[in-house]
């Protein structure tokens, strides 16, 4: 096969870096979830300093160094939104112009009979909700009826709760696929989730059998044109489920960000030719939505230095980059995420040091980049920055 080359592409699931232009139209002035989390005690950055993070435009929370050894930018968001499918998408070539649906009176009503007569469970809540307080509010209602706790959030994500001992994880996610089914044209939310919880009356907790039905993607993305060119297309986390599977030919579950990176590193160790896809959830899911400045900031610390162990096992070849999908600021009253700008290093041995690609326009770059790097043609938007950085 020609040109053998890894890429990793490494999300750190809503590590933004400060607000955007438009910040203010989805109420997130004054959004920075990096500043907010550098404030903590917790934080440590020593791989992603020296790698030039801090050096990024618009970063100013912490001093950049001299000579950073990795190349780096600020992305813009060029769709319209600031969810999870909607980050992951425009990166691997699809700009958003509409944004998903989201419903912050809940779900209608005639929409909802219809489903609960498809599941044949009655449905309860139907409003946004934070996923932990929906389950100790709604919890006792669910375990004396068996009626499913459907909620939502400021997101575009229908979401289905249930406990493992009242509806079985097989059923919940028969469920949560009749639904996907369902929701469609005005409905079609970029996100239907299984959400399982365990544990008594006032002590509930959601288990990680979560599982995401997304939309599948609605035009061409870059995985399509490595697997199309005989390249691996590997998903780490939950990069299979945003996808709906498409051209994910391989893909491993993660319990959490540390086991996340523990089977990146392991697959560093082995010979794939291609794109390793890593979603790394727990930033957003664990902390970002629950305000917890120091859980955000520590687990920073623990991706630092799972990076540092990542980078001796990097071949001559290989090229590393890492970026986030959308903000989540755990500081501000809000526990959903924010429309930020986010961070975009590259490195590797055949990679410049120290090229500073300012502000780019859309995350569609980075897809675009990796077909540059793999020598393929591909029609999806963006402008690679390839020829700026290689050596």
């Amino acid at each position: 096969m020609k040109n053998k080359k890894r890429v990793f592409l490494i999300v750190l699931d809503s590590v933004g870096i400060g607000e955007m232009p438009d910040a203010h139209k989805y109420g997130d002035e004054g959004s920075n979830t990096l500043a907010a989390i550098v404030k903590s005690d917790k934080f440590r950055a020593d791989n992603l300093a020296k790698l030039g993070f801090f050096n990024i435009e618009g970063v100013d929370c912490k001093e950049d160094v001299l000579n950073p050894l990795g190349s780096f930018a600020r992305l813009a968001e060029a769709s319209n939104g600031k969810d999870t499918t909607t980050g992951h998408w425009e990166m691997a070539g699809i700009i958003s112009e509409k944004p998903f649906p989201t419903f912050p009176n809940g779900f209608p009503e005639d929409f909802l009979e219809e489903y609960s007569k498809r599941v044949g469970r009655k449905v309860i809540c139907n409003k946004p909700y934070s996923g932990t307080e929906v389950i100790e509010d709604y919890g006792k209602e669910h375990l004396e009826t068996g009626a499913l706790i459907v909620y939502t959030s400021a997101d575009s994500v229908f979401q289905v709760a249930g406990h493992e001992d009242v509806v079985s994880l097989e059923e919940l996610y028969r469920c949560c696929e009749i639904a996907r089914e369902m929701l469609q044209g005005d409905l079609a939310v970029g996100r239907v989730i299984a959400r399982p919880f365990v544990g008594e009356l006032g002590s509930f907790e959601r288990t990680r059998n979560r599982h995401d039905y997304a939309l599948t993607p609605t035009g061409p993305i870059i995985m399509d044109d490595l697997v199309k060119n005989g390249y691996d297309s590997i998903g780490v986390g939950k990069i299979y489920d945003i996808f709906a599977g498409q051209s994910v030919l391989e893909t491993y579950k993660m319990e959490d960000n540390i086991d996340g990176m523990n089977i990146t590193l392991d697959l560093c160790d082995k010979d794939f030719n291609g794109l390793c896809f890593v979603n790394l959830v727990d930033f957003d899911m664990i902390y970002g939505h629950r305000n917890d400045v120091d859980g955000y900031a520590k687990a920073f610390a623990d991706f630092d230095k799972q990076l540092g162990e990542m980078l001796p096992k990097l071949r001559e070849d290989d090229i590393v980059i890492i970026t986030a999908d959308h903000g989540c600021d755990p500081s501000t009253p809000s526990t959903d995420h924010s429309r930020e700008y986010v961070p975009m290093l590259i490195f590797g041995d055949k990679i410049k040091s120290g090229v500073d690609l300012k502000t780019r326009n859309t995350f569609a770059d980075i897809g675009k980049t990796i077909a540059d790097i793999f020598k393929i043609d591909s029609a999806i938007p963006g402008e690679s920055f390839y020829e700026k950085v290689k050596k």
